[in-house]
């Protein structure tokens, strides 16, 4: 009998820094979709940005890996750090369908992101080729309706969570104690650093 191949959820990101919220979501969707694993895309600095508030990609990539280590079904991915900049999600998903052909990467994005997909770069040719796995923000229309493939676009009964990591580093700045919203070890290491101060 043919092995089914493993569904795995790309959840792209800055991660500057991750936080509760992004593991509320990928753990989400490990437990509550047909997804097996969630791998944390890191994205890299764009060499074409002054972007000050961005820590450097392996900063952000330690933060990642600190804080899924009690997650055994989410991992930490670097696959962006090497490919050319500026960088676009369809080059990401060739280089990662070439390196794992047992694979079936499918996409995790937000409600509101969906409302920009069709202005991706081959929007098109990613819905045909996979999957997209969207979680619930404060939005009040449906986007689905728009796209040529909707079947391929799933909706999955996830916590709506409203924290951002700008509000994060805006927090730091400003000395207020945002520590419930980090998970406890990516405090620890921001703080340690002086991070965002």
């Amino acid at each position: 009998m043919k092995k089914m191949n493993k569904n795995v959820g790309l959840f792209f990101g800055s991660f500057n820094p991750i936080h509760v919220g992004h593991l509320i979501i990928a753990n989400h969707m490990t437990e509550f979709s047909d997804l097996e694993e969630v791998w944390m895309v890191v994205t890299p600095h764009n060499p074409h940005k002054k972007k000050k508030t961005l820590l450097d990609d392996v900063h952000r990539l330690t933060m990642v890996r600190i804080a899924i280590e009690d997650f055994p079904n989410l991992k930490a991915s670097n696959i962006e750090f090497d490919l050319p900049q500026p960088n676009f999600t369809i080059n990401t998903l060739a280089v990662l369908e070439e390196k794992y052909p047992e694979i079936n990467f499918c996409l995790i994005m937000g409600e509101d992101n969906l409302k920009s997909f069709h202005k991706w770069k081959n929007f098109q040719l990613i819905l045909e080729r996979h999957s997209i796995y969207i979680y619930p923000r404060i939005s009040k229309e449906d986007n689905k309706t728009r796209f040529s493939c909707p079947s391929k676009i799933i909706k999955i009964a996830a916590p709506v969570v409203e924290i951002s990591s700008t509000f994060i580093r805006k927090g730091i700045k400003a000395n207020r104690n945002i520590q419930p919203l980090l998970p406890q070890k990516v405090w620890q290491y921001l703080d340690e650093m002086n991070f965002y101060k």
